[in-house]
């Protein structure tokens, strides 16, 4: 998913002016996304004067595709909650809708949204949102987007539909698991569709849809792998969040997102060319020092000091499970115009959300050896439950399939609160320094930084 503009980080006494974000490097890609998101609020912010109908969804298992059948324009709020986390908003929000009476332990995203909606609805840009016309909840594996669909309707009394997507629990998408959402998709989604757009569903026009998000995909396992290189041309955690912004929202399926994945993927495979590491806010990292997976969403509220902790180390993430929330493409999976609604099930099926830990364990392993990592590091964020629980089982047995050092962190998406800078610095350097000395002592692992 998909942040704002980096904001600069407070000066420090005797420090160097940080830069500006206007100073950031970033590559032209980095600015064509720049463009697609905004365009995308711009969007949103014109509903009450163009009349497009609207539909709030979440990231894992979203049917984008389907929406531009029908013409209706995606709401995210997961992706308003993190952008409002990187432009410094969300801690008003979350504080506003703790008043309210929302538990600390509820998931952050849930409390910004509640917060903001509260208070004029005004996104991250500025701009006022328009309430969703349809609450559309592809449920893959996190029991908290429930309840919060479950809030909003009480909010905005706004109606309803839900795609149920059974739970991987053995590790597999059988036949009948696919049956049963496709059932579902016919007889309860898209009806809901019709009657929201005043639009018949058009077959046809799904499969032209699903061919160009294949396109993008392959294009997007093509920039992923290129971190297999030596140096990584790419961060696959910090840059990652960049690189799936448009295929994980409002984008798959169009052409405009099928550039963006062209001109990214020129601009990756260049730097593979010349022996280039990642481009980051602080500059383009020239010592690759470790290489890393990474476990767990990202810190939003502290989003440039949190991978500048990484860029002093040399640390470059080479895979993480976080940019596989919206779909496992880099597994082999990809949408298929020739079984239409199928392809649609067989995504929701595999999102990242909707598989068991031991399949999230084999494919942390997988990307350790895949990938040629020194060790893996877990940010176990506080108020997101689907994937923090487990995390301590993920990390030991990984440790014992991969024989790499695993280091263990905690933050928070969006709650300002909760993200210690100095605790979090320490814990990364110590890790580093532990996969240092095992590296140098000819011993792989495993270990924890305290």
């Amino acid at each position: 998913m998909t942040p704002a503009p980096i904001p600069p980080r407070p000066a420090t006494p005797g420090a160097r002016p940080e830069p500006s974000p206007a100073d950031a490097q970033k590559d032209r890609s980095m600015e064509l996304q720049k463009q697609l998101i905004g365009d995308y609020y711009a969007r949103l912010a014109a509903v009450p004067e163009t009349g497009e109908k609207t539909a709030a969804t979440f990231v894992p298992g979203n049917l984008s595709e389907l929406l531009q059948v029908f013409d209706i324009v995606p709401i995210l709020p997961e992706i308003n909650a993190l952008q409002s986390g990187m432009r410094k908003r969300s801690g008003k929000f979350i504080t506003d809708a703790e008043r309210l009476g929302h538990s600390e332990d509820v998931c952050t995203y849930v409390k910004c949204d509640i917060g903001m909606l509260h208070d004029g609805n005004v996104g991250p840009t500025g701009q006022v949102l328009p309430i969703p016309d349809l609450l559309l909840l592809s449920y893959t594996g996190c029991f908290t987007f429930m309840k919060w669909f479950e809030l909003l309707r009480e909010e905005v009394d706004r109606p309803s539909v839900m795609l149920q997507v059974p739970y991987q629990a053995r590790g597999e998408i059988t036949p009948e698991m696919k049956d049963y959402v496709v059932r579902q998709l016919r007889s309860e989604v898209i009806p809901a569709l019709e009657r929201l757009s005043g639009k018949r569903f058009d077959i046809d026009r799904l499969r032209e849809h699903l061919a160009r998000s294949r396109r993008a995909e392959d294009d997007l396992v093509a920039v992923l792998e290129a971190a297999k290189n030596r140096p990584s041309p790419i961060d696959a955690y910090f840059g990652g969040v960049y690189y799936i912004g448009p295929i994980f929202t409002a984008f798959r399926g169009t052409e405009a997102g099928c550039e963006y994945y062209r001109v990214l993927r020129e601009e990756v495979e260049q730097r593979v060319k010349s022996m280039r590491g990642p481009v980051t806010p602080e500059g383009e990292i020239e010592d690759e020092r470790f290489r890393l997976v990474v476990e767990g969403p990202p810190n939003w509220t502290s989003f440039r000091e949190f991978w500048k902790m990484f860029y002093d180390e040399g640390a470059v993430v080479v895979a993480s499970t976080y940019t596989k929330v919206g779909g496992l493409y880099d597994r082999g999976f990809r949408h298929d115009p020739a079984d239409p609604l199928g392809t649609l099930a067989e995504y929701c099926l595999g999102c990242y959300t909707n598989l068991s830990l031991p399949k999230r364990v084999e494919l942390l392993s997988d990307y350790v050896h895949e990938y040629g990592a020194d060790g893996f590091l877990i940010n176990s964020v506080k108020s997101c439950a689907s994937f923090s629980a487990g995390q301590l089982l993920i990390l030991r047995e990984v440790e014992k399939r991969t024989g790499r050092a695993g280091g263990f962190i905690e933050s928070d998406l969006v709650d300002p609160r909760y993200f210690s800078g100095a605790n979090i610095k320490n814990r990364i350097e110590s890790y580093l320094q532990m996969v240092e000395q095992k590296r140098s002592a000819g011993v792989a692992g495993p270990g924890v930084a305290s």
